[in-house]
């Protein structure tokens, strides 16, 4: 009966950001890149904790709405937004910074060893928790996108004319 309850909820479409909200907060604690062995990213760098702070917004934003019925598509749309660009922008300089610290420090054994070739460089790459993180902000900003494509009939909470 409580399942049969779920699914008929008005506000079930909620369910969705809720979901991704707790990916993205979850992904924060896994690594968003990797070189060699070593994982990068994530908790404890500031980028992580930004991506769990907008993550555990975006669930309490989406649950908020099931339990007020209440729309909140635009707060969820600019969440959305700030973690994916927070992923995308902290991705991209830990894959320089991480590349040119591996050149140095192979540069710095190559010095220390006496030798006059480098060791070849592990090239960084995505790691599991970069791809859940984007996956999941993507899936927040297409849903908070949805008030913006499809108009809702009221994308504000209506307050009752109580002069009548």
């Amino acid at each position: 009966m409580a399942a049969a309850g779920i699914l008929s909820h008005s506000m079930r479409a909620y369910y969705l950001p809720l979901s991704a909200g707790l990916v993205l907060a979850g992904s924060a604690f896994m690594p968003w890149m990797l070189v060699g062995e070593r994982g990068l990213g994530g908790l404890p760098s500031i980028a992580g904790i930004w991506v769990l702070g907008l993550g555990i917004l975006a669930a309490v934003l989406a649950f908020l709405s099931v339990i007020t019925r209440k729309n909140s598509r635009h707060p969820l749309l600019l969440v959305g937004l700030a973690a994916f660009g927070i992923v995308l922008v902290s991705e991209q300089w830990m894959e320089r910074t991480t590349a040119d610290q591996v050149w140095a420090q192979s540069q710095a054994r190559a010095i220390v060893q006496g030798s006059r070739t480098a060791v070849a460089l592990p090239d960084p790459t995505m790691a599991p928790g970069g791809y859940l993180a984007l996956a999941a902000a993507g899936i927040i900003v297409l849903f908070g996108m949805t008030i913006v494509v499809r108009q809702a009939a009221t994308p504000y909470a209506v307050s009752e004319d109580d002069d009548a």
